[in-house]
């Protein structure tokens, strides 16, 4: 009874409900769609999602598409020119599902969310703050306080998990003549493995993933970057020219780039911000202007000569 008469609500997510215009009933867990304010008193999410939320939500939807480009390059090989054809279905099944969620997340119809503002870290694990008042009994006040941020990128994944299974079967089955039997569904097989892995990462590593993921964007797109220069032997400007492939790999790194610095920058002032854009291309070029001094044959044999 002292939770329920005291004039505020222990713990940083407990709330009491407004009803009529009149704060009523006991200190609790806010309805979804709904936080405890200043005041803890359960208030409607009605704020729309700022710049950096969306891009957290777009670097969450491109992860699953980014897995299955892999996966279909990866055991497509040379052997099957099906390979296009499924990166297209791919991305239109991700982008039928981001469509199909921002529909179905209320504002229902409307390709818009309302949202509550992320405010710090513990607001995407709730559930590790629920009070004690009386050091007995716990109040479980758990709820999606970052709303809906946590779960719209849980349903994306069912409904990409849903169009796969829909329409990737029967595509591959049709055109990808040229692989085996064992090796055409390998690509689906594939995401049957990594949509999970995704889910418990979002449900887990969630709020970590909020703050740190234009780091991680610019860090493994530097990475993938160079390995792939390294594997495909481009040392000069003629070899990356030499084949389309290679230069929608690096505009697709330079889009990756930019994405972090944006991500990072926030672009709150752009004056200020919009140059650094600039340094999209910088590790392309940094590579390729010294590839030929880091050349392993050329190193071994100037080793060689000098002893």
């Amino acid at each position: 009874m002292a939770v329920a008469m005291s004039s505020t609500c222990p713990g940083l997510y407990c709330g009491r409900l407004m009803v009529n215009g009149s704060v009523e009933g006991d200190c609790g867990v806010c309805p979804r769609g709904e936080r405890a304010n200043i005041q803890k008193v359960c208030e409607r999410c009605i704020e729309s999602p700022e710049l950096y939320d969306w891009l957290y939500l777009g670097f969450m939807a491109m992860l699953p598409l980014v897995l299955h480009w892999f996966f279909i390059e990866w055991y497509s090989g040379k052997k099957s020119s099906s390979a296009l054809l499924q990166h297209v279905t791919a991305m239109l099944e991700c982008s039928l599902s981001a469509v199909v969620t921002l529909l179905v997340t209320e504002p229902v119809g409307k390709l818009s969310i309302r949202s509550c503002r992320v405010q710090m870290l513990s607001d995407w694990y709730t559930m590790l703050y629920n009070p004690s008042p009386d050091y007995v009994k716990t109040l479980h006040c758990t709820q999606e306080a970052v709303y809906p941020l946590y779960t719209i990128v849980l349903i994306y994944y069912a409904f990409c998990l849903v169009l796969m299974m829909l329409l990737r079967p029967l595509l591959v089955k049709k055109i990808a003549c040229g692989l085996g039997k064992s090796d055409r569904f390998k690509s689906i097989y594939a995401a049957l493995y990594f949509f999970p892995i995704l889910t418990v990462l979002q449900a887990v590593g969630g709020g970590l993933l909020y703050y740190a993921f234009p780091y991680i964007i610019l860090v493994l797109s530097l990475v993938t970057l160079a390995v792939y220069m390294s594997a495909s032997e481009i040392q000069s400007f003629k070899n990356l020219v030499a084949k389309k492939k290679r230069l929608v790999v690096l505009f697709s790194h330079w889009l990756l780039h930019a994405y972090g610095i944006i991500s990072i920058s926030r672009l709150d002032k752009l004056e200020q911000d919009l140059p650094l854009l600039a340094l999209v291309p910088g590790p392309a070029l940094f590579y390729i202007a010294t590839a030929k001094f880091t050349e392993p044959s050329r190193i071994l044999s100037e080793g060689g000569n000098g002893h």
